[in-house]
């Protein structure tokens, strides 16, 4: 019996040992440096670029940390499943006091005793189910594996709101430097009226004109500073740091063109999209279910075996039994015949449901890369705008300078200026975004090196 419990032992050990190596190998960098975790805040001296950014997001979203332990979290139900084949071992010790009712009556006599076991140890061990427990592990890997697909997803998706929030952030920038161009501008204008003035070359009303295309201007200012704070705000939860303190970004609005074709987004996210991979687990697990509900009407064949030492003494006798069991389910055929109609129903509705993932993502995609290249059509059209709006603006500050252009002009032309400036920027800011949004749509990132199933790009 002392052999028996150590051999039961070290099996024990051994499972745990092998289910923590197991985790090792799948993640083997789950450790490495791919991702930065935030104690406290950066210092305001910190230069932040995309990549910093994302590195952040991967190391302190707490979406991805959900994720993550989703996985371990099906991982440990595959064990659990596979502890069907380890031996169930119990042990009882009890003291009765026992008194036959019946058969005191019935010889007038009160046959009352006390009846001690000092021990009682039993096993029992699960020998074969029929696959039933192979069913049941593959159904539970298989949600392991959508599990890792789901972390895929929501990484995919926390790369995309840190991509977009740092775009937004730079375009905030942008959007300050011209609300400052516009102050230093109506500065200027407003110091000439006030000297053209002073000398009766202009009336009053130019300079009050001056002066409140200025205020306006400073209000304009403080709105854009304003919308600095919010969108690093919007970067700062996107990166799962609310609370970090101020950064320098690094980097700029700027275009990079996309060569590729529409079927090659489509083979991209048929690679590395991983919902498509999710979508086809779960037809998967829905036929494994098919499998195992077809065996309730299987047996279990099972070994049992017992020891006892008591008696009406602790140790006044000792005895063990021993067998080898065929356990048959108690069957309700009609039960069991709909719960397999069932089965096959529900693995219907994950084929549909799959084509529809398939078909909405194929829309994403679709809808992203025509976005993409409208926005990439737009931008040379925008560049235009500002050119011919800073011409403008030089030939009616000349036409200031020597009285023949009103207060009204200058404002028209200067107004003009800024809103091609800030209409050129959001342009690249929608490009970029619309890049990060195809990217997400497609499940992986994109630049001039990117390999489209062996064609570079």
């Amino acid at each position: 019996m002392n052999k028996l419990l150590i051999i039961i032992l070290i099996i024990f050990f051994c499972a745990l040992t092998c289910a923590g190596k197991e985790i090792k190998d799948i993640y083997p960098n789950t450790d490495a440096d791919m991702t930065e975790v935030i104690s406290g805040s950066v210092n305001y001296t910190a230069d932040m670029t995309l990549e910093n950014c994302i590195k952040i997001a991967l190391g302190n979203n707490p979406e991805i940390l959900s994720a993550f332990e989703d996985i371990l979290i099906n991982d440990s139900k595959i064990k659990q499943i596979w502890s069907n084949y380890f031996p169930e071992i119990s042990w009882q010790t009890s003291w009765s006091h026992i008194k036959q009712l019946q058969l005191s009556d019935a010889f007038n006599y009160n046959l009352e005793y006390e009846y001690y076991i000092l021990g009682q140890i039993s096993l029992q061990q699960l020998l074969y189910d029929f696959g039933v427990t192979q069913n049941q592990a593959t159904i539970q890997r298989l949600g392991y594996e959508s599990a890792k697909k789901t972390f895929a997803s929501v990484v995919n998706d926390v790369i995309y709101k840190t991509k977009t929030a740092y775009y937004e952030l730079l375009y905030s920038y942008e959007a300050e430097k011209v609300a400052q161009m516009n102050v230093d501008n109506y500065q200027t204008f407003y110091n000439q009226a006030q000297a053209l003035y002073s000398i009766g070359f202009n009336p009053k009303i130019d300079v009050t004109i001056a002066q409140v295309n200025l205020s306006k201007a400073k209000m304009g200012l403080i709105s854009a500073k304003n919308l600095i704070n919010t969108a690093t705000a919007k970067l700062n939860n996107a990166m799962g740091v609310p609370y970090i303190e101020k950064y320098n970004i690094q980097g700029k609005l700027d275009y990079e063109p996309l060569d590729l074709s529409y079927t090659d987004t489509i083979k991209c996210a048929l690679k590395s999209r991983p919902e498509l991979k999710r979508a086809e687990i779960n037809v998967e697990k829905a036929r494994q279910n098919v499998k195992l509900v077809k065996k309730s009407y299987f047996p279990q064949i099972e070994f049992d075996g017992a020891y006892q030492e008591g008696g009406k003494h602790w140790t006044s006798n000792n005895g063990w039994q021993i067998g080898l069991y065929l356990n048959f389910p108690i069957i309700n055929g009609a039960k069991t015949y709909n719960q397999i109609k069932e089965a096959k129903y529900l693995y219907d509705k994950e084929l549909a449901n799959a084509k529809k993932i398939q078909n909405n993502i194929y829309l994403e995609i679709q809808t992203s890369y025509l976005k993409l290249h409208e926005k990439e059509n737009q931008l040379p059209v925008a560049a235009a705008q500002v050119k011919q709006a800073i011409e403008n603006y030089e030939l009616s500050k000349g036409r200031y300078r020597v009285g023949e252009a009103s207060p009204i002009e200058m404002r028209e032309a200067q107004n003009t200026l800024a809103d091609s400036k800030l209409q050129y920027f959001k342009s690249l800011y929608e490009f970029n975004n619309a890049k990060a949004e195809l990217e997400k749509n497609i499940g992986m990132n994109l630049n001039t090196n990117t390999k489209f199933l062996g064609i570079t790009k």
